[in-house]
């Protein structure tokens, strides 16, 4: 899959995830975000769960790379702790 390719799907996975986890992400954090769940999203069905990986635009790998971005967004909010300051 191209670099265009994956900029386009980590946009929309991105958005998708932000849009399910409440999170108010910039864009370049959000396409990031999106695209690291993309690979994330793309390893766990294709080695954990046999299915197939991210291989284009299309649903099955929009849904894909929107679960991976929900668990990177999820794994994010967790290690980051924004707005919970200790004192």
């Amino acid at each position: 899959m191209g670099i265009v390719a994956w900029i386009v799907l980590g946009a929309i996975a991105g958005f998708i995830a932000n849009l399910i986890m409440g999170t108010q992400e910039g864009l370049i954090m959000m396409v990031v975000l999106g695209i690291v769940g993309a690979v994330v999203g793309g390893f766990l069905a294709g080695s954990v769960l046999g299915l197939a990986d991210v291989t284009g635009i299309n649903v099955e790998s929009i849904v894909v790379a929107v679960i991976g971005a929900v668990i990177v967004v999820a794994v994010a909010e967790s290690l980051g702790g924004r707005g919970t300051a200790q004192a």
